[in-house]
């Protein structure tokens, strides 16, 4: 722990970490804004890199698979525990070692080609997902009234921004560069993050009394890890293989205990009775599903277009123009996202999720009839990328109407472990359908033109049903008087 020397001249760390400087609303959004992109786009840039990665650290595929699986993991189980920390102990001292955690990552995976040490930075990489809600608590905090909504809908829609862009660098730098380099580059680009944030972003006032729920929160990891262990790798191990069907009863004995644990301790982790209020919980359950719907997209997008042409429906295209497939989208979502904060507050967010939720639904019916033509597959993934913008940016505008002050942070950050659930589930499913409906052409096996087809509509039906649960989502919330905007927005619903 540091200490200081003398009472007159104050620890530089210690000063650094409690100093409140001048909030300056765009500096602080755009300050945020850029973790955000960036945490995201480290969540996707060993996609296009997978590959080549088991001769790159001499290991199996099934084992460099774990470079996706431990960044789930770590993101769903960190998320809303850095949460529920940022309420207790100040957003942005806990937005810094989210922060600081990617950093180390980076820098691990940036030094070495062995397959455990990359694994363990990629481990400290997923637990700086919590970036993006403590960004959304540290706005509704500290921005002036005006200038919340839209604040938290660019905020919010970085998770697909970085995704979407993120995937398309990747590529690029795999092509041209050393693979090593994309992590360098994270690596510094974390570090410019974290002095903007000491020098821009300001600590909340606003905290939660009581003291951290420890056993609530392995409760709730031990929950995950189970759940989401079987999910990403059931399709690898044999869904009915004894440690897939392990891992999920370990996850259905745990969650009662754990809820029965939550409804009795004083403090708990998760408030489950906020939780369990209607606007919450309809709009996690619309969290999860547009996760599943958005993750579909990028999942299937890039391998549609390399597919070889010998399948009769695969354009053969190189691994660059497969990532740039996703360009448009991200472009889309960046300029979407302000559009989603005025339709939100002339229409309230709930109408704004339901549209965008009906328009992800729509991109997957273009993507049915239009997956044979390159041009088409990239309108149909914009228009899906376009429906994600306008929802994220929605999804924490609902949340922030049904919560007290003091838990924004954890309830964004469960929030944002929904949309991940839903990732999980949508990366499981695909896995699934690309490795058994499949076809041999020319001594090659690949998936048929029906395997892609199956995906979106499932993930087209998974963007209706969100439609449906965001109707259920109740018209009228109260809000504190502290956040007028919200007001306004939660009456329009």
């Amino acid at each position: 722990m540091f200490t200081c020397a003398a009472p007159p001249q104050p620890c530089l760390v210690r000063t650094f970490l409690t100093v409140r400087p001048a909030a300056h609303p765009r500096l602080v959004l755009a300050a945020l804004a850029s973790c955000g992109v960036l945490v995201s786009v480290m969540q996707t840039i060993v996609v296009p890199l997978l590959p080549e990665l088991p001769s790159l650290t001499n290991s199996r595929p099934a084992d460099v698979s774990w470079l996706l699986t431990i960044t789930l993991l770590t993101g769903a189980v960190f998320t809303p525990l850095l949460g529920r920390a940022g309420d207790m102990y100040g957003k942005r001292r806990v937005l810094i070692v989210a922060l600081a955690s990617m950093v180390l990552g980076s820098l691990l995976c940036a030094i070495s080609s062995l397959l455990p040490v990359l694994i363990a930075g990629r481990a400290f990489q997923g637990a700086a997902v919590a970036v993006v809600p403590l960004g959304i608590s540290i706005l509704r905090d500290e921005l002036p009234p005006d200038r919340v909504i839209p604040s938290i809908a660019i905020m919010s829609s970085t998770l697909g921004v970085g995704a979407a862009f993120g995937i398309p660098a990747a590529t690029l730098v795999v092509q041209y560069a050393n693979w090593h380099t994309m992590f360098w580059i994270c690596l510094a680009l974390g570090l410019l993050d974290i002095l903007l944030v000491l020098l821009i972003v300001p600590e909340s006032k606003l905290r939660t009394s009581g003291r951290f729920d420890v056993p609530g929160a392995l409760g709730l990891s031990a929950f995950l890890v189970c759940l989401l262990l079987a999910v990403s790798k059931g399709s690898a191990w044999g869904w009915g293989s004894a440690a897939t069907l392990g891992l999920f009863a370990g996850a259905v004995v745990i969650v009662p205990l754990w809820i029965l644990f939550e409804l009795r301790t004083s403090a708990p982790l998760v408030d489950l009775r906020v939780s369990a209020r209607p606007a919450v919980l309809f709009t996690n359950l619309a969290a999860l599903l547009i996760g599943f719907a958005f993750y579909a997209n990028s999942l299937t997008t890039a391998q549609l277009v390399q597919e070889p042409t010998s399948t009769g429906y695969g354009l053969g295209a190189s691994i660059v123009v497969s990532g740039l497939c996703l360009l448009p989208g991200g472009i889309a979502m960046v300029l979407l996202s302000p559009v989603s904060a005025r339709i939100s507050k002339a229409r309230g967010p709930r109408f704004t999720l339901a549209i965008a939720a009906a328009l992800m639904a729509a991109g997957y019916v273009v993507r049915l009839f239009t997956s044979e033509n390159l041009i088409a597959i990239v309108a149909g993934a914009t228009v899906v990328a376009a429906g994600t913008a306008v929802a994220y940016s929605a999804l924490p505008a609902l949340i922030m109407h049904a919560v007290p002050v003091t838990e924004t942070a954890a309830a964004n950050g469960l929030n944002t472990l929904m949309r991940t659930i839903g990732q999980a589930v949508c990366s499981a499913i695909v896995a699934t359908v690309l490795a058994n409906v499949v076809a041999t052409h020319a001594g090659r096996t690949a998936p048929t033109l029906g395997a892609y087809l199956i995906i979106f509509v499932i993930a087209g039906a998974a963007a209706l049903v969100a439609v449906g649960l965001t109707l259920l989502i109740p018209a009228r919330r109260a809000v504190p008087a502290r956040h007028p905007e919200l007001a306004e927005a939660g009456r329009a619903t």
